[in-house]
């Protein structure tokens, strides 16, 4: 007989569940640190540019940015060199179709000095994003500006929310897949517990990660302080935002879901029980042994009457016992009929409400999340749909199949076959759907390496090979499995439901003789009690009658003498005593009794025996087995598969990294732009120490550059030196020194013009600064220059 075991070797499943999880936190250790500072939106312009000098103050402050984004009036703050805030405090929305432009107007008559100018926004794929530069009026000066030091979604707030991302991710594939599992796969799943279970907590894992989710938003997206989850105000800031719109309507979706889920394991499961797992039918239901021998009990009281109409009671008898037999079958088919309609109208509601319902929990991914934005929104939102739908599927479906294996009646070969089958096309369906999505956001061959989201898809690539292949492994494991009869599966449910009644039964006959052995030392003891006392009292009327005997003498001579063997005293006052453990509460009715401690050392064996017996009958056959341990191997990939979505979801994709560079003209956001150095130097004489602050506008190789050098004392004092040397170096190119020739233009300031630079990336300055005769030193910065 093929069985699979109720209870597995759980030390094999951990120790391999233990290892992915084990993969999946140094993943999320070594890709998740990184995310925060993933921009989904970058910042691709700004009016002034970072690090610029400008004669007069602007009248205002620009931002550009590669896609959509959320502010608000505190979003761009511009803040004096002492820190304090000198903007309107009013956001400018100055967008156009193609440009994304927001501005923040600056008061006339500013001083001159380093300003520093603050943001925060919230992309468009709901992704918190947020940075800080610096512009200077007339001359830079020093600046006690609180600039932020964490990045935007990051810190404590920015961890909780990954992990509540994955576990919604992990909820939902629990929950879409292992409903799946039973409507399409195993209907008779749904009277499995551990397949019950597994359900039911994917949908309160859905649940709990959403609406920490929604409650870690103001916090996520703002200041990054954990108490501000607390916040109503933000809370309410948070519901009419796109992001807080999508985690509402999930949380609307899951309540419709856990009326599925009340149906599905409730009227569908009863649906699907096997007959004999019914309350067995009273024998006076028609067509019955029951009735019938009722009938013929009447007929043979009339027959005491008459001959005659016994014979005709007999006859009629007859005919009434084959008409009741016809309609009872006919009832029967009937009921049956009814039945199959009832199971068919149950499975397609079900299917119907669940297709339903797992789109709608799949499209308040789509419409918050990468899908969202970027190219071909109206196309990529139903394809991130049907992508999520077949991660649950295949992945959900796999959770359900592994929970049937280990903790589960025998899975029939058949269930198997058609999981296989709908895994199979789940995983044509990712193929379809993750080449759309993954050329929407790469774009190119090289960001395949070249980006950190591209080295994501390419980890993410190789661990579904690696799960397919595994796949592979469990459908030849399928294809050797012998087919277990129905009434075998139904029987073990049977039996599966019997020891659990046994058990129960057990553990209420383990209390019952527990306190049954309780009452019985009590009665000992009261028994003991009586004991004493009767014996006390017979030895006091013993006494008593010895010493009344010895006071009046010999007995007189006509007296009777007492008879040989008798005592003086009365039988009934000597024999009570003894006869005291003969009545029925004296310990003979206690050895009946169970034994407690025996009684639990008997049940631990009996369950001993039937795990062993189990185990047994379980790894007796070697298909099944296989099959266990590769579904459990792919599961355990699963879940490392999940860490690498959640991560890839929460990095900027490479076609916006590559738009951003082409926007900024160069190797990088900073390259291509006017750059701004600050160089430390030491001659080693008096008076040797100082600070060069160095300024190149526009930081491009296809146009002039312009040069500003500015030198102070410690102190931030402008100072003299007798001679600056500037020049510029390209080792890969083998490119220079290329010499600057700057001019004296002020104390302690020096400039330079029409400096070219041919190729764009990584140039060395070099600055070279002598304080007397004999003092001198060159200091050596990188600084990137766009095409």
């Amino acid at each position: 007989m093929v069985t699979t075991g109720l209870r597995p070797r759980r030390s094999a499943v951990l120790r391999l569940l233990v290892v992915a999880l084990a993969l999946a936190g140094a993943l999320l250790g070594g890709l998740g640190g990184a995310a925060p500072a993933s921009a989904h939106a970058a910042l691709t312009g700004s009016t002034p540019a970072q690090g610029s000098v400008a004669d007069r103050a602007p009248e205002q402050v620009t931002l550009t940015f590669s896609e959509g984004v959320a502010m608000g009036d505190d979003s761009i703050r511009v803040l004096d060199p002492q820190g304090k805030r000198v903007d309107d405090e009013k956001l400018r929305n100055l967008s156009s179709d193609r440009v994304v432009k927001y501005g923040a107007g600056l008061p006339s008559g500013l001083r001159d000095g380093t300003y520093t100018v603050a943001w925060q926004a919230v992309s468009a794929d709901s992704h918190p994003v947020s940075g800080a530069f610096t512009f200077s009026i007339g001359a830079p000066s020093k600046t006690s500006a609180p600039v932020p030091q964490q990045e935007a979604g990051g810190g404590l707030v920015g961890a909780l929310y990954g992990i509540a991302r994955y576990l919604a991710y992990a909820g939902f594939v629990l929950l879409a897949g292992g409903a799946a599992f039973v409507v399409a796969c195993r209907p008779a799943a749904a009277l499995v517990r551990s397949v019950q279970r597994l359900v039911v907590y994917g949908w309160a894992l859905l649940t709990g990660t959403t609406v920490v989710m929604l409650l870690l938003r103001t916090p996520y997206t703002g200041s990054g302080d954990l108490a501000d989850v607390f916040d109503l105000g933000g809370l309410q800031q948070v519901l009419i935002t796109k992001p807080g719109a999508a985690l509402v309507s999930r949380l609307l979706l899951l309540a419709a879901a856990a009326l599925f889920v009340a149906v599905l394991f409730g009227a569908y499961a009863r649906a699907h029980q096997p007959a004999g797992a019914d309350e067995p039918e009273e024998p006076g239901e028609p067509g019955e042994p029951g009735e019938v021998a009722e009938r013929g009990q009447r007929g043979e009281a009339d027959e005491r009457g008459a001959a005659d109409a016994a014979e005709e009671a007999g006859a009629a008898d007859a005919a009434e016992k084959g008409d009741a037999a016809e309609e009872g079958g006919a009832a029967e088919v009937a009921e049956e009929v009814e039945e199959a309609r009832r199971r068919k109208d149950l499975t397609f509601g079900l299917g119907f409400g669940g297709v339903i319902v797992a789109t709608g929990l799949a499209a308040t991914w789509a419409m918050a999340e990468h899908a969202s934005t970027g190219l071909q929104p109206a196309v990529a939102m139903p394809v991130d749909v049907l992508h999520l739908l077949a991660v649950a599927a295949w992945l959900g479906g796999l959770a359900a199949l592994v929970v049937s294996l280990y903790w589960g009646p025998p899975v029939e070969r058949a269930a198997v076959r058609r999981f296989s089958r709908i895994a199979f096309g789940s995983v044509v369906v990712l193929v379809a759907t993750g080449l759309y999505q993954s050329w929407r956001q790469v774009g190119t061959w090289r960001a395949l390496t070249d980006t950190a989201y591209g080295r994501l898809l390419l980890i993410k690539v190789a661990l579904v090979v690696v799960l397919v292949g595994i796949a592979w492994l469990s459908r030849q494991w399928t294809g050797r499995l012998a087919e277990v009869p129905a009434g075998e599966v139904a029987a073990a449910e049977l039996r599966a439901a019997e020891d659990a009644e046994q058990d129960a039964r057990r553990e209420a006959e383990q209390d019952a003789a527990k306190a049954a052995g309780q009452k019985e030392r009590e009665a000992a003891e009261e028994r003991d009690d009586r004991e004493a006392e009767k014996a006390t009292v017979g030895a006091s009327a013993t006494t008593a009658a010895a010493t009344a005997a010895a006071a009046t003498g010999p007995a007189p001579k006509g007296a009777p003498a007492p008879k040989s063997g008798s005592s003086p005293v009365s039988d009934h006052s000597t024999s009570a005593p003894h006869d005291t453990p003969a009545t029925d509460d004296g310990p003979s009715a206690g050895d009946d009794s169970p034994d407690p401690a025996r009684a639990a050392q008997l049940a631990r064996q009996q369950a001993a025996v039937r795990t062993a017996r189990t185990k047994r009958q379980r790894d007796a056959d070697p298909e099944r087995l296989g099959l266990r341990r590769s579904v459990l191997a792919e599961a355990a990939v699963a879940v490392v598969v999940l860490v690498v979505t959640t991560v890839l979801t929460a990095t900027e994709p490479a076609r916006t990294e590559a738009a951003v560079k082409a926007t900024s003209g160069g190797q990088s956001a900073e390259a291509g732009r006017p750059q701004a150095l600050t160089i430390p130097f030491d001659t080693g004489g008096p008076d040797g120490k100082g600070t060069a602050r160095v300024r190149l506008a526009p930081g491009s190789s296809g146009r002039a550059n312009t040069l500003q050098l500015r030198i102070t004392d410690p102190s931030g004092k402008v100072r003299d030196v007798p001679e600056v040397k500037v020049s510029f170096t390209q080792k890969a190119k083998k490119l220079g020194p290329l010499s600057v020739t700057t001019r004296h233009t002020g104390k302690g300031q020096w400039r330079g013009s029409g400096i070219q630079l041919p190729v764009p990336g990584k140039w060395q300055l070099s600055l070279v600064v002598r304080t007397s005769d004999i003092d001198q030193v060159t200091e050596i910065k990188n600084v990137k220059i766009g095409s």
